[in-house]
Parts: C-alpha cells; structure tokens; sequence
C-alpha cells in the first residue's frame, strides 16, 4: 500500500509539474509576442530544423555548424533577448507575470483607416508635421516604451491634438497598436541609407527607418510642404493626394484584415459544423 501510494504521488506530482512548465512557458509567449522577439525565436527554431536535418543525412559539416549556434545560444539568447527578459522580470516583480491576459482585440480597422485620413488631411492643409506609425505583424513594444503611453481609443481628434505645435506630445511619433493609440512621442530609428533626398528632414528619416526594421506603416505629414508621405517595407510613397493615401493606407490594412477575418470565419463555421 505504501509503494502504491509513491506511485499515485509519482504520477500525480509528474502531471503538476508539465503543467506548471507549460504554464510558464505559454505566459513567456505572452511576454514576447508584440516584440521583435517573435522573429528571432523563428529563426532559433529554423537552426533546430536544419540542425535536425542535417544529422539526419549525414551532413557532418553543417551538422557540427548548427551545433556550435546551439552550444552558443544561450548567451546569444541572453544578449538579444536583453529588453524582453528585462520586461518579464519588471511583470514577476510587479506581479503581473501570472496574472490573465487582456481583452480580446477590438479590430475595426475601417474606422482606424477613416480616423487617419480625416486627421492627416486636416494637418497637411495647415502645414502640421506628423508622424504615425501603425503596427501590423511585427511587435512595436520597444518604441511604445520609449513614449509616453495613452491607451486611447482612436479619433482624428485625438491625433490632430496630439500633433499640435508646441504641445507636450507633439514632437515623436504616434503608434497605433490594435486600433488604439498606444503611445505618443514616442522615438523611432533613423534610417542610414546613403540615397534619402538631403530634403527630407528627420520624421521621413524615422518613417524610413522603422520601416527598414518592421512591416509597419507610417504615415509622415511634412511640416514645410503640407505633403503626405507612406512608408512599407523600406520603400517611400511620397507627395501623395487624399485618394491616392486612402487607396494604399487600405490595402495596406484592410485587405489583410479582411483576409485575417475570412481565415478565422471558416475555422468557426467547421467547429460548429463538426460540433
């Protein structure tokens, strides 16, 4: 009976102790989704893949490679994962680590898209600089961190205040994080590209530069010519006009979106059809 009882233990402690690691490592994910993160832990998993691969067919030289990056990740990981390791301890201190999650995401990109347009028109008539940068796939938390954060649902009220000459917020960049502006004045990366027009002053620099380094949009009202400016993928749209920035800020956002939506509309309709 006592040897029994060890067994039950044995098990059941086995069972606590998957769950708590499972546990642990799904708020982990929690902690580093939203961040530049995401891409890095890909392509750790790419070098298991190849490394897995590689033993397979015999591929002793790539296979003693991919070793050598596994028996060095852990410092890599230390190293370039500083800023989310940072947060997720600040969270366990808090105590904010093993609390629940957010709520669900309030996806209304259609008003997004119109509150954008009414405001930039608004402040490129009046020669207002701005500078809004809209997160897609790639995280944005380490730049939100660098602003001053606000949580706001979106308006163009809101943007046409936030970018008002001489104003606390003004002088940064807006991100739009989910729909809502999640921070203001906030610091984004210089583009170093030798072939920017020396015309172009530091808020298309910035715009370039955080879309050299994410898939986000950034939208740039000049402040000494009134024009509108897109970037995507390290590529400047530049001198546009009211149709022409409602066209691509749209395809953009809304067609993604929209397929987004689609994907999980069909996933539904199976649950309950096989439900």
């Amino acid at each position: 009976m006592p040897f029994a009882d060890f067994t039950v233990w044995k098990y059941l402690s086995s069972i606590v102790d998957i769950l708590l690691v499972w546990y642990v490592i799904y708020k982990l994910i929690n902690v580093i989704r939203g961040t530049k993160a995401v891409q890095l832990l890909k392509g750790i998993l790419v070098i298991l893949l190849v490394r897995v691969v590689s033993e397979y067919l015999g591929l002793k030289t790539l296979s003693w490679m991919m070793q050598q990056a596994i028996n060095w990740g852990f410092l890599a990981i230390i190293i370039i994962f500083q800023p989310e390791l940072r947060r997720a301890l600040e969270q366990l201190g808090r105590g904010r680590f093993f609390s629940r999650s957010g709520s669900p995401d309030d996806d209304d990109p259609e008003k997004t898209i119109a509150a954008i347009i009414k405001a930039t028109d608004y402040m490129a008539k009046r020669r207002i600089g701005a500078l809004i940068s809209i997160e897609k796939e790639t995280g944005m938390s380490d730049y939100i961190e660098t602003g001053i954060p606000l949580d706001s649902k979106i308006s163009s009220e809101l943007l046409i205040n936030i970018f008002i000459p001489n104003t606390p917020l003004h002088d940064g960049a807006v991100i739009i994080q989910k729909n809502n502006v999640s921070a203001a004045a906030c610091y984004l990366p210089l583009s170093e590209s030798p072939f920017i027009s020396k015309e172009l002053g530091t808020r298309h620099r910035a715009a370039l530069g955080i879309s050299e380094v994410t898939d986000s949009i950034t939208v740039v009202v000049s402040e000494e010519t009134g024009g509108i400016s897109l970037t995507k993928n390290g590529e400047l749209h530049r001198d546009l006009n009211t149709d022409e920035f409602k066209e691509l800020l749209s395809s953009e956002l809304l067609v993604n979106t929209k397929v987004k939506q689609a994907s999980s509309a069909r996933w539904n309709w199976r649950g309950k059809k096989n439900g």
